[in-house]
Formats: C-alpha cells, structure tokens, sequence
C-alpha cells in the first residue's frame, strides 16, 4: 500500500493526537523512579487516555496486552507491564500511543531511574541524537534510506549497535503504514519522502550487539548479549519549509 500524504487539517488532528502522547509519557517519566511497579505506568496511561478523550492505541493490538510498553534494561521494546518493580539505575524505555478523534499519536522516551551510570546517559542520549538527526532527513525529495542513514551513522560513530528487527512506520488513521522506515540504510529501492508525508521515527540503540530475540511472552524483545538498549520516538510530517514534529508541548 502507498504512503498517505496528509492534508492540514489531518495533520492538525494528528498533532493534537501526539500532544496528547507527549502529556501522558511526560507524566509517565515523572513517576518512574525506584519502588515503582510498571503497571502503575500502564495504569496511568490508560486513564488519562480515557480522560482525553481517546483510548489507547496499543491495548489489545494485535493482542498486546497493555495501553503503555515499559521496556526495562536489555529488553529493546515492546515490555508487558506487571508486577516488575523498578530499581535505581534500571533504563526504562515508555512507549505509548493513543487514537484520539480518528488519528493516531506515538511517541517514545527513555528514562534513568534513581542513580544513573555514565554509559547509560551516554546510551540515551544519543539514541536521542539519533532520533533528531533522523528527522532532519524528512523533508520533501529526500529518501526513506536518508533516514536510517543518520541514525546508523550517528549510532555506529558512538560504538553502539542499530536494532534491526524493529522500524518505524508511517502513521495517521491507522498506527502502522507504510513505509516502513528502518533506522539503517536498506539495500534497494527506497521510497521517497513527499510533502505530506508523516513518519513515526523511532531509533532503538543498543550498548553491545545490536542483535535482539522475542521472549516467550510473544512480545518483549531483548538483546541476545544482555546489554542495554534506549529507545526514543517522534513524528514527524514533511513540509515544504523542511521537517515539523508533532505533538510540541
């Protein structure tokens, strides 16, 4: 199926749809700290969702289980929330999403509990860089490949590793469209990026190997090597002045 370029007034609902996701998630990073479970997270989450006016828009997708990912240390994403209960100097990546008067918003954060290591500021940070450099690339007459470029080569020059299993996605009235957008340079064609275009962008980086495996759970992926990965998520819309990021609060 082809890429969806919005129109303005999509792109305003839009908008509103990933304000909403950036509120929640900034509520989310002011409760993660040590003796907190993560299903106080997804509790959260999930009310003030309703509260919005939306619902969640992972709950109950493709039968996950829950309204927020809480992905803790090696696991890369896609965490069940449960009775885990959070420790100072755990990495604790948040990914939510919402569907709000027809659009979807996504977005994701990582956050440092308590006491944090040196190299896992470092991690997230930039795993952050590389998220930024990435919107940078979507602008009218570039590439879907420009894209995964600026995440690998920012990643790589730090000496982590680039998930690959997992990419991010378009996104508007549904919360996976095409085109994919990996955060490295695929091999072949690549799609080009049109005004109107808008992309979920969403690095996940990794301290070691960048290799990662699904656990039983049928959903929580963690790195084979047992390092720590970061993961942090935007959208953004191609313009004619350049990239806009949605959802600014």
């Amino acid at each position: 199926m082809a890429a969806v370029c919005r129109t303005k007034s999509e792109i305003e609902k839009l908008d509103r749809a990933c304000r909403a996701v950036r509120i929640v998630l900034g509520e989310l990073a002011e409760r993660v700290s040590p003796g907190v479970r993560t299903a106080e997270l997804d509790a959260h989450a999930r009310n003030r969702a309703e509260e919005m006016g939306g619902r969640p828009a992972f709950l109950n997708y493709m039968g996950y289980p829950a309204s927020v990912c809480v992905s803790v240390n090696e696991e890369v994403v896609h965490g069940i929330p449960g009775d885990r209960v959070l420790s100072s100097g755990d990495m604790v990546s948040l990914d939510f999403g919402i569907l709000l008067d027809g659009y979807y918003g996504d977005s994701a954060i990582t956050c440092l509990v308590g006491e944090a290591a040196e190299e896992d500021v470092r991690l997230s940070e930039v795993t952050r860089e590389c998220l930024e450099r990435a919107i940078q690339e979507v602008r009218p007459g570039k590439h879907i490949s420009d894209i995964g470029e600026a995440v690998e080569r920012c990643a790589q020059a730090a000496g982590y590793g680039v998930v690959r299993e997992f990419v991010g996605h378009g996104i508007g009235t549904r919360l996976h469209e095409e085109p994919q957008v990996p955060n490295f340079r695929a091999s072949g064609r690549s799609p080009a990026i049109r005004e109107g275009m808008v992309l979920a962008i969403e690095p996940m980086i990794t301290a070691g190997r960048p290799e990662c495996r699904v656990l039983s759970d049928g959903w929580t992926a963690v790195t084979d090597d047992g390092s720590k990965a970061a993961h942090w998520e935007l959208v953004a819309v191609a313009t004619s002045d350049g990239p806009m990021v949605l959802g600014e609060v």
